[in-house]
């Protein structure tokens, strides 16, 4: 009796009616019955662009940072449990947390950003006497001098002066390279004033060809100086090297008079060359587990999460260190605790990566130990190195 119920013409004629989306949706594209989001025939999504922007938004950060609850379930273990996402991931529990890559990528250009907004250059370091010693000896107090003693005094001040400021911007990157350009401006400066008191035509820079002048610097104008063309090089490289230099001579300037321009190109670049380091680090790691037989993409699965770790640990210190000033000023003891958190941070940071590498890789402690200082040494390196040309070509780009 219950099946004839279930078969009456009544009950056939409500049950399409029942769940009409799943009775009606088909593919747009191929006419197959949807059985989920995207048609399991051609693969073309159900939802397309023409909806309400809100809906577009939400879904490009969902696909390029997959922000939703699954960067609940990952921030945590990501920062307290070292190893445990990247043992999650090669189990293959890996739909509840956000991806390695999205991960990366995210949190690094975030601690970045906020490092642009919270670091402050100027404050570390004053440039305006130097540069105000300098521009006064190049463009004023050199042209004005009467005798080659005056104008010794005023170069031999001005080097002084810089040397000061050496010794005071101790530290910041960058700025060493800038003064270093501006001793060369004074020395010319005095060198030219000199021969001219003397009775002879100033030397031009660009034919000078003795040892002390080899590869001098050559006056362009607007306090711009680049070097002397070397005949050896082949003319594009020369030519190419002399432009970027000029390029170089112009922004030393620029950063004397605003330090944080360096700062901000500085920090905008760092995430670019990380990107570059990262398979440079992965292949690190597979030569000293290469006994492991690990594929080369479960080393970069370790590498991505070791540096995401680094992204939130560093992005917290920025916090601490820009929440310290404003606690204490308002309750002492919670001034000490948030140094005391940035304290501990810094400690966590090197031993989350050793024990991290001792839980994936299950070695025994002195040989975890024995790579995890060579690793450690080795990628300090590849990171100096990096540094120094990422903050040449910033000084380029300005």
């Amino acid at each position: 009796m219950e099946t004839a119920a279930l078969d009456s013409p009544a009950q056939q004629a409500a049950a399409p009616t029942a769940n009409p989306a799943t009775a009606a949706s088909q593919c747009a594209n191929c006419e197959t019955p949807m059985l989920g989001p995207h048609c399991y025939a051609c693969g073309q999504s159900e939802k397309g662009l023409v909806r309400h922007f809100s809906h577009i938004v939400g879904d490009f950060f969902d696909t390029v940072f997959a922000l939703d609850s699954r960067i609940v379930h990952t921030l945590w273990p990501l920062l307290t449990r070292p190893g445990f996402l990247t043992l999650e991931y090669f189990a293959g529990r890996r739909v509840r947390y956000v991806s390695p890559v999205r991960l990366f990528v995210f949190l690094c250009l975030i601690a970045f950003f906020v490092a642009q907004l919270s670091v402050d250059w100027s404050r570390s370091v004053s440039v305006n006497e130097p540069a105000a010693a300098s521009e006064d000896a190049v463009g004023g107090d050199m042209e004005r001098a009467t005798t080659v003693e005056e104008v010794e005094r005023i170069r031999d001040e001005a080097l002084a002066g810089l040397q000061e400021s050496r010794r005071g911007s101790a530290g910041v990157p960058g700025l060493d390279g800038a003064l270093s350009g501006v001793e060369q401006i004074v020395k010319k400066s005095a060198r030219l004033r000199i021969a001219e008191l003397n009775g002879g035509a100033a030397p031009d820079a660009a034919t000078e060809t003795d040892g002390e002048d080899r590869g001098c610097l050559i006056h362009q104008g607007d306090g711009c100086w680049t070097p002397a063309r070397e005949t050896w090089l082949p003319q594009k490289i020369s030519d190419w090297s002399t432009i970027k230099f000029s390029h170089i001579s112009r922004n030393i300037k620029r950063v004397e008079a605003d330090p944080n321009l360096l700062k901000d190109a500085l920090f905008g670049a760092i995430p670019s060359t990380l990107f570059i380091l990262l398979p440079i680090f992965t292949l690190l790691l597979s030569v000293l587990y290469l006994f492991k037989r690990r594929l080369y993409m479960e080393h970069l699965i370790v590498a991505l999460h070791s540096h995401a770790f680094l992204s939130l640990a560093l992005l917290l210190a920025l916090l601490l260190e820009d929440l310290n000033p404003w606690l204490a000023a308002r309750q002492p003891l919670a001034g000490v605790f948030c140094s005391l958190l940035f304290g501990l941070l810094v400690c966590w940071m090197p031993l989350y990566l050793l024990l991290m590498q001792k839980r994936v890789y299950g070695q025994g402690w002195p040989m975890t130990l024995l790579k995890f200082f060579i690793l450690g040494n080795a990628y300090a390196i590849l990171l100096s190195v990096g540094a120094a040309l990422t903050a040449l070509f910033s000084l380029v780009s300005l």
